[in-house]
């Protein structure tokens, strides 16, 4: 699983009602992040280092390298984001724009929803089904 550290969230008062969060996000070697939405929001992500498997919606998988970076809009099905490397760590730093009402109702879980059947199928597993 990835490692995120918040680095900065602030209100933007040219566009009321939006908040801007920063986030740098790193993947250990094989490190990836189930499939899920980010709650609204218009997303941006920057390689910082390293190279990053991305697949969003019915796309083709690309490999982000270092200095790389991607768009994703709101509603977008981010199906695979992956470290693209078996021995080496990556990261990459990732801005969200999403309405401030949501994120103050639902809180930071917002940004990241992992697909439910996702963790239907990994609740199962843990049971031993």
């Amino acid at each position: 699983m990835a490692k995120t550290t918040l680095a900065y969230q602030y209100k933007l008062v040219n566009c009321p009602g939006k908040t801007i969060v920063g986030m740098l996000v790193e993947y250990p070697p094989n490190g990836a992040t189930p499939p899920h939405r980010h709650g609204g929001a218009s997303v941006s992500a920057y390689v910082v280092y390293g190279a990053v498997l991305n697949k969003m919606n019915n796309d083709p998988m690309r490999v982000i390298d270092q200095g790389g970076s991607w768009y994703e809009a709101p509603g977008c099905h981010h199906r695979i984001s992956a470290n693209a490397s078996q021995t080496e760590p990556a990261a990459f730093f990732v801005t969200f724009v999403l309405d401030t009402e949501t994120l103050e109702g639902e809180g930071p879980s917002v940004l990241v929803q992992i697909d439910e059947e996702y963790k239907e199928i990994v609740a199962k597993k843990m049971q031993g089904a």
